[in-house]
């Protein structure tokens, strides 16, 4: 057979023709886009899709992001509809805004995107003695996220780029007096009112439940008395402390690595300065800088004269609250310490010597050197247990990667226990019961990690009894988990939940005797009839909102007021219901102080920088002709 291929290639060619051609013809030429299509497209900005699979990475690098900084939030928040439309919105506005910057022809300068990168506090953590950022581990940094330098610093560019493109509209934003006046009476406009609260806790005592009523509650509610369903289980980790159990260090390896590293090891340089401060904001208008800096150079020249003065000026001129009183002193500080014109001004004096004035976002400085603290060379007896612990993570890290494969590979083949990986990497094996879809608060390590319990709670651990995929739940950290003993979720029987049942039952009827008692006072209310049970006049605002909740201060202050006493009747979710009649209109205040109207005029402006900037990216999105193909999720 295969040697009739081989002699007759030409002929095989024509048929192989034949059989595809008819296959491109039947399914077309949209099947095979279909075939190489990257996903489901949910957006569209300036004609570029935003693909499923994109959305659902940016999501899932957000979530991880969110739960970074909040441990103990509920994951279910982090993974609803409401979360992932707000991150392709997120989406959305990014896109609009570069395509915007990049209509615009707006960009940002290397200077710039260096001082953004510097503010940045990891990539500062990065800086040698000598004020250089190590490149090695900012590459490391950076390739960790999937990154280049020069992918993540165009990215930085353009977000700096897309800032402008809002940004002067929101600085530029202007009020007049009599707009703001209207604006400003209609806010803090006050309401003279009486409050009845008709709540779902004064009210239980009349609810009497029998048997019948509990057990048609029961029976139709049967899906809010379900035990929840959980597991015990057993559970591997691996991460770097790990793999430092496994490893020995020899005595020429620790001397080598002490040799290589005496710098690090070394006290850093410090010095000890004084400096006086003239304030003047970076963003202040030109005129009020100059001033700041005359100041600061007619103390500087004062200075030259008499160095001796430096403390004595400081505490009668500088205005930096936190070294004033000490004569400037500032005690001893390292590199990167300092804002680096500060630190590169300070690091360049001699003892004793004064510098020229110091410009930095601060305002202006006059820096003097005080002293300098020579780096201590630690002996290797001295630095030996550090070395030995960084040496023993360095070696670590380098056999993480390794150590990785095998651990995924092997909780995967053999995937009916945990013990073959744990023998083969020295790991532990533990055990955990009762465990939840969702962690308890507080909870820590990879049992209250998303990702973990989702794979835990897959039909593949809780029927087949397997062990999960490797999952990563933090940096150089994985984990598989084992299902010993499986509860599926169940309706527990009446008997059991008896005591749920009737506060459930007893909650639901005193909401609805709170609805209709509110409902029986407002009619009286409108028909001038006495309602007993409002209390007493007092004066409400958004300022001041007597402890009621926002949407009812809301209404109130919204409510048409023409003819009065008006009424409003609001519920309060599962608390109650409350009443209130409005009374009397209060006119805002007019014998605000200077200072008061201008924070009054500082804050109007603020809000209509927020609106001109919304109608203005809502402009942009309909001249880029923003599609957004996915339903907004109802709240």
């Amino acid at each position: 057979m295969f040697d009739f291929v081989r002699n007759h290639k030409k002929i095989m060619q024509f048929l192989l023709v034949l059989l595809i051609f008819p296959a491109f013809a039947l399914v077309g030429i949209d099947g095979y886009n279909k075939f190489m299509d990257k996903g489901a497209v949910v957006a569209s900005v300036n004609g570029v899709d935003i693909t499923q699979p994109e959305w659902d990475n940016a999501h899932r690098a957000e979530a991880e992001r969110f739960r970074a900084q909040a441990p103990g939030l509920d994951p279910k928040l982090l993974d609803s509809p409401q979360a992932r439309y707000g991150t392709l919105e997120r989406m959305v506005r990014d896109r609009v805004l570069v395509a915007a910057a990049q209509k615009q022809m707006l960009s940002a300068s290397d200077q710039r995107v260096a001082e953004e990168l510097m503010q940045n506090p990891t990539i500062a953590s990065l800086r040698r003695p000598d004020g250089s950022i190590d490149k090695d581990r900012y590459r490391q940094l950076l390739s960790a996220q999937g990154l280049s330098p020069e992918m993540f610093e165009a990215n930085v560019r353009a977000d700096l780029a897309s800032r402008q493109v809002v940004s002067a509209l929101g600085a530029s934003s202007l009020v007049g007096q009599s707009m703001a006046n209207i604006t400003l009476d209609a806010f803090y406009e006050k309401r003279e009112i009486q409050v009845a609260r008709f709540l779902v806790s004064d009210l239980l005592a009349k609810v009497k439940p029998d048997e019948a009523a509990l057990l048609a509650y029961y029976n139709a509610n049967t899906a809010k008395f379900k035990s929840l369903e959980k597991a015990d289980v057993q559970y591997a980790v691996l991460d770097l402390s790990a793999i430092e159990k496994t490893i020995s260090l020899n005595e020429q390896d620790v001397k080598t690595y002490f040799e290589q590293n005496q710098e690090r090891l070394s006290n850093n340089v410090e010095r000890r300065a004084s400096h006086i401060l003239i304030a003047a904001a970076k963003d202040a208008p030109a005129a009020e800088r100059d001033k700041a800096k005359a100041v600061a150079q007619g103390l500087r020249d004062t200075l030259q004269k008499s160095p001796q003065q430096f403390a004595e000026l400081a505490k009668k001129n500088s205005q930096d609250p936190g070294s004033a009183a000490k004569g400037g002193d500032l005690d001893f500080f390292g590199r990167g310490a300092m804002v680096k014109a500060f630190e590169d001004a300070a690091f360049s004096l001699k003892k004793g010597e004064i510098s020229p004035l110091v410009e930095t976002e601060f305002g202006y400085h006059i820096i003097q050197l005080t002293d300098i603290k020579a780096p201590q060379l630690q002996s290797f007896a001295q630095a030996r247990a550090g070395l030995e612990a960084d040496l023993r993570r360095e070696q670590a890290r380098k056999k993480f990667a390794e150590a990785a494969e095998q651990f995924t590979n092997l909780v995967y083949e053999q995937s009916d226990s945990l013990k073959p990986a744990a023998d083969k990497l020295k790991l532990d094996i533990l055990s955990a019961q009762g465990v939840g879809r969702t962690p308890v608060a507080g909870d820590k390590g990879p049992l209250a990690n998303a990702k973990v319990l989702a794979a835990l709670f897959s039909a593949d651990a809780t029927e087949k009894m397997r062990n999960t995929e490797a999952v990563e739940f933090g940096p150089n950290q994985l984990v598989s988990v084992r299902v010993v003993k499986h509860y599926p979720e169940k309706t527990l029987p009446l008997d059991q939940v008896t005591e749920r049942v009737t506060a459930l039952w007893k909650a639901e009827q005193a909401l609805k005797l709170a609805k209709e008692e509110a409902l029986v006072k407002l009619a009286d209310g409108k028909a001038d009839k006495p309602v007993a049970n409002l209390g007493a006049v007092q004066t409400l605002s958004r300022e001041q909102n007597l402890q009621l909740p926002a949407e009812v201060v809301e209404a109130v202050m919204r409510a048409p007021a023409q003819t009065l006493p008006a009424w409003v009747d609001m519920g309060l979710g599962n608390n109650g219901h409350v009443l209130v009649k409005i009374n009397k209109i209060v006119a805002r205040d007019s014998s605000a102080t200077a200072p008061a109207r201008k924070d009054e005029m500082a804050q109007i402006t603020r809000w209509m920088a927020a609106a001109e900037s919304l109608a203005y990216y809502n402009d942009l999105k309909e001249k880029l002709k923003v599609k957004i193909l996915v339903p907004e999720p109802k709240p």
